[in-house]
């Protein structure tokens, strides 16, 4: 059953360009500066433990209106002052209003009403090929110049796959959005396929050559 967790109205934002975070998966971060380091230890005197992470829109200080919420699982401490977390994913919000106060890191009012199924069961894709997607993720992977654990991929259910490559993969800051907003597992999975063909094609509108 997934853990139950208070949602507070407020919560610290961690704005970091095409790192995204999805709901239960997991996102290892490394913080070095000042601002954050006084976030993580504010944040681990709070109950709940929950960072927002979110892509800024620019150098502006403007974000994207919806993010992700994770809590903080583990922690650790380098020699030199760093620590090294790991969130995991709760629920995606939608930003509100900002609030002015002496932190010197950014917090926000948020809404969380429009993700309940966030926190439910994992989601499912019924119409979800392995075979074909495997197929697809290999081709895009050789293309890149990537390798990766195969063994560990084909083992992992149908959500954490899509959710971890999501996640992982060097896409563009927009493309990151369009996957985390994406409406149920179906449409993300789907979101994944058309970038992967859309690099195969060498970035062109022209069509898949089979």
């Amino acid at each position: 059953m997934p853990e139950k967790i208070d949602l507070p109205k407020t919560i610290p934002i961690f704005p970091l360009p095409k790192a995204v975070l999805l709901p239960r998966s997991r996102l290892p971060l490394h913080i070095f500066e000042p601002r954050y380091l006084a976030m993580i230890e504010d944040c681990l005197k709070t109950p709940n433990r929950l960072i927002g992470m979110v892509q800024p829109t620019g150098t502006d200080g403007r974000l994207q209106s919806i993010g992700c919420a994770g809590k903080l699982t583990q922690f650790s401490e380098t020699e030199d002052g760093r620590y090294m977390i790991t969130l995991t994913g709760i629920s995606r919000y939608r930003i509100e209003s900002e609030i002015e106060g002496f932190t010197p890191y950014r917090r926000f009012n948020v809404l969380w009403d429009s993700f309940e199924k966030d926190r439910g069961v994992p989601d499912q894709d019924k119409k979800f090929d392995r075979d074909e997607f495997f197929k697809l993720l290999k081709k895009f992977l050789e293309g890149e110049g990537l390798s990766t654990d195969w063994e560990t991929l084909q083992q992992a259910d149908n959500e954490l796959l899509i959710n971890s490559l999501s996640m992982m993969l060097d896409f563009e800051a927009e493309d990151k959005q369009a996957l985390l907003e994406a409406p149920s597992l179906q449409t993300r999975r789907e979101t994944l396929t058309t970038l992967f063909e859309f690099s195969l094609r060498g970035g062109s509108d022209e069509e898949l050559l089979q």
